[in-house]
């Protein structure tokens, strides 16, 4: 039996209440699946999807070094990153690397064929999807934050004094703690689903698209309907406002009205622990069948 199925049997002789093993149980479950698959050749391409901002704002360092810098370019240069956050981090690496990490976090032992060691351990298969839900959580947050502080210290580094003093005595700092919020809550929310997914269908890749499709439609459905897209409560969190005057921004603009960041991050939560559920009582339902993967 496998290490990581064997570490997560419960004592025999224990006889405290369930939810404690059931928390030390989880704690294993993360810790095996970190080292299992963090630093693998499959998770490489994470870290290019979350890397890829800090080659954009690391050649203006190199190339405009000892240009001129001045409160309009650093005005610019704010509304750039936070149109970066918006369309590339949130839109596009962070969702396409929730669908890497996530749908593989169950089809992956699938396809070994080393699923059937954690189902054969006296564990609760709602157990098994918590723990392997906060593993990838954590591989995803922790390698896109790095990313975000990374081109964070890029971009105001590059303006001195000027920087330093929007950074520590401006608005920066809180701007930085609302993109790192936002890129943890989508990773949950994204992540949730697209576990989800991989939990339904064989091939998760194509309802991950029509996902997507639906990420992007959204802006023009009704309100209640909004409300079960991740980009919904997301939007009502960023600290700077993008203009939507090109065609791009525009289709990704959520046009409802103003909602507080307690109740955005309360809703994705929520959202998050409802997909949560849904998975959970999924995994009960779900059979071993390697003979047709």
């Amino acid at each position: 039996m496998s290490d990581g199925a064997s570490a997560v049997r419960p004592p025999a002789e224990w006889t405290g209440p369930p939810w404690r093993l059931w928390v030390r149980q989880i704690g294993i479950l993360v810790r095996h699946e970190l080292r299992r698959s963090l630093f693998t050749r499959r998770r490489f391409w994470v870290f290019l999807l979350a890397f890829v901002p800090l080659l954009l704002f690391g050649v203006p360092w190199v190339v405009h070094s000892r240009q001129p810098v001045d409160a309009a370019a650093l005005e610019n240069q704010t509304q750039i990153f936070a149109g970066i956050m918006q369309l590339y981090y949130v839109r596009l690496g962070l969702f396409f690397a929730c669908m890497g990490v996530f749908t593989w976090l169950f089809r992956g032992e699938m396809v070994e064929r080393t699923l059937h060691y954690p189902f054969l351990t006296p564990v609760r298969r709602e157990v098994l999807v918590i723990g392997k839900f906060l593993a990838g959580a954590a591989i995803v947050i922790s390698v896109f934050e790095i990313s975000v502080l990374g081109s964070f210290f890029l971009l105001y580094g590059r303006f001195g004094k000027l920087g330093s003093a929007y950074v520590f005595d401006g608005p920066g700092l809180g701007q930085l703690g609302v993109y790192l919020l936002i890129i943890a809550l989508g990773a949950l929310g994204y992540g949730a689903v697209f576990l989800g997914l991989s939990l339904v269908f064989r091939n998760p890749i194509v309802p991950g698209a029509l996902f997507l499709g639906w990420e992007t439609i959204t802006p023009v459905l009704p309100g209640w309907l909004q409300m079960l897209s991740v980009t919904f409560y997301l939007k009502h969190l960023y600290p700077v406002s993008v203009p939507s005057n090109s065609f791009l921004l525009g289709l990704f603009t959520v046009s409802t009205g103003p909602i507080s960041s307690a109740v955005a991050v309360a809703g994705l939560l929520g959202f998050t622990v409802a997909v949560l559920a849904f998975s959970c009582y999924r995994i009960r339902r779900t059979e071993i069948t390697y003979s047709v993967d």
